[in-house]
C-alpha cells in the first residue's frame, strides 16, 4: 500500500503507510515551540487521526528537537490585552484540548524525543502511550520556577507514570531530567543512541501493528481508564489556576529574573 500524506497547515504533517501513521512537527527552527497556530494544527491532526480506521499506531516526532514547549513569543499573544476574560480563558483551552485529543486516540501513540522535551512538549509526550528518548536528550518543566502552575491536564498523567514523590520533584523544581534518569523513573520507555529514536519507535510500532486492530484499540482504552480514573476531576481547574498565577507579582519577578540572568526574589504576592 502506498503512503498517503496530509498536511494540517504550516507546521504539522501526517503520513500513513499501511497501518502506521507518522506525525511530524516542524516549525523550521529545530525548537518546535508551540504557538497557538501549532496547537491548533496538532489538535486538528489528532482529531483527524481519531476518525482514521486504517492506522493502529501513531508515531510523533519533532524535526530537530521534539519541542521547546509553549511559544512565549507567539505573535498572536500581542492582542491579548484587548481580549475579554472569557476570550482569554477560551484561548487557554488550546493546550489541554490538544493533549486530551492525543490521549483519546484509540491508536497506540509513540513519541520519539531527540535533544529536548520542555514544558508543553512534556505535556504532549505524557499524553501519549510511549516515549523513546535519545541518550543525551532531557525533559524539563520550567513552569513552576517561572511562577506558573503546570497545566494542560498534565499532573494526573505525571503521577500515573512516576508516582507522587517523583512527580513533585520533576514538576516543582523545574530541573533538567536526563534521559537515563527519566528511564529509571519510568517517564520514558526506552533510551537509545542519539538519532535513533525514530527507528526505535518504528520498531515498536511494527510490533503493535501486528496485533489485531480492534482488540488493540479496546484494550488501550481499558488500560487508560484504569490508570487515570480521576484525571479530569483533579485537573479541570488547572487553566484557571494558570490564569490566577499569571497575575502574581512573583510570576512577573520570575520572568524578569530569568531574562536578566539573576536569582529571583519571591515574596508570595
Amino acid at each position: 500500500m502506498s503512503a498517503t500524506e496530509t498536511r494540517f497547515g504550516q507546521f504539522v504533517c501526517v503520513k500513513i503507510e499501511q497501518n502506521i501513521a507518522v506525525l511530524a512537527l516542524d516549525c523550521g527552527d529545530g525548537y518546535n515551540a508551540m504557538s497557538r497556530a501549532v496547537l491548533s494544527e496538532l489538535t486538528d491532526a489528532a482529531n483527524w487521526l481519531s476518525t482514521d480506521t486504517t492506522s493502529s499506531v501513531v508515531i510523533l516526532t519533532g524535526v530537530g528537537g521534539f519541542s521547546a514547549g509553549a511559544d512565549l513569543k507567539d505573535p498572536d499573544r500581542a492582542n491579548d490585552a484587548d481580549r475579554s476574560l472569557v476570550e482569554k480563558r477560551q484561548l487557554m483551552r488550546l493546550g489541554p484540548d490538544m493533549c486530551d485529543a492525543f490521549e483519546r486516540l484509540e491508536q497506540i501513540t509513540i513519541c520519539a524525543i531527540e535533544r529536548f522535551c520542555i514544558g508543553g512538549g512534556v505535556a504532549l509526550a505524557i499524553a501519549c502511550d510511549h516515549r523513546i528518548i535519545g541518550q543525551s536528550a532531557h525533559l524539563r518543566l520550567p513552569e513552576i520556577p517561572l511562577g506558573m502552575n503546570m497545566s494542560w491536564h498534565s499532573n494526573p498523567r505525571t503521577v500515573s507514570l512516576i508516582g507522587p514523590s517523583r512527580a513533585k520533584q520533576f514538576t516543582i523544581l523545574g530541573e533538567k531530567l536526563p534521559a537515563e534518569i527519566a528511564l529509571q523513573w519510568g517517564l520514558v520507555d526506552q533510551c537509545v543512541k542519539d538519532g535513533e529514536t525514530f527507528a526505535a519507535a518504528q520498531a515498536l510500532a511494527e510490533r503493535y501493528a501486528g496485533v489485531p486492530p480492534l482488540a488493540l484499540r479496546m484494550t488501550k482504552q481499558a488500560i487508560n481508564a484504569a490508570a487515570l480514573p480521576l484525571g479530569q476531576a483533579t485537573s479541570f481547574m488547572d487553566r484557571d489556576q494558570f490564569a490566577f498565577a499569571a497575575t502574581s507579582a512573583d510570576q512577573s519577578e520570575a520572568v524578569r529574573a530569568f531574562l536578566e540572568k539573576r536569582p529571583a526574589k519571591f515574596t508570595g504576592n
